[in-house]
């Protein structure tokens, strides 16, 4: 979740840190999520937020099918922490948003992630 956009609907982080994810794959069709997946690596910003913020955020029409997961993430200074990820279960991922991907791949260069990672996300423009 991209931060200014939060920031745009009232929702002020908490707390906002750069980590990854070790065996999640990034996937985006027309909307992204995380799956599972052996072996993948993907990259993020994980942030605190107030408990009545994420119910509201979630009730938006456009993510009210996005459900809490419980993953492990690693930051940069290499503490692990588990923490809950909203991600669209798999059989409802489908079509493209190259439009999307174009913006996540702008934001995620900015942040200054892997250049695998990016690559990754190109391959959805």
């Amino acid at each position: 979740m991209d931060k200014d956009l939060l920031v745009t609907k009232g929702i002020t982080p908490i707390f906002s840190q750069k980590a990854r994810a070790d065996n999640f794959a990034l996937k985006i069709g027309e909307r992204a999520s995380l799956v599972k997946e052996q072996g993948a690596r993907s990259y993020g910003v994980v942030m605190t937020l107030e408990q009545a913020k994420v119910r509201e955020l979630y009730a938006e029409e456009n993510v009210q099918e996005y459900r809490p997961e419980k993953l492990t993430v690693e930051y940069e200074d290499g503490i692990q922490e588990e923490v809950t990820c909203y991600n669209l279960p798999v059989n409802l991922i489908c079509g493209t948003n190259s439009a999307y991907a174009q913006k996540l791949l702008e934001l995620t260069t900015a942040l200054g992630f892997p250049d695998d990672f990016l690559k990754h996300i190109r391959s959805f423009v």
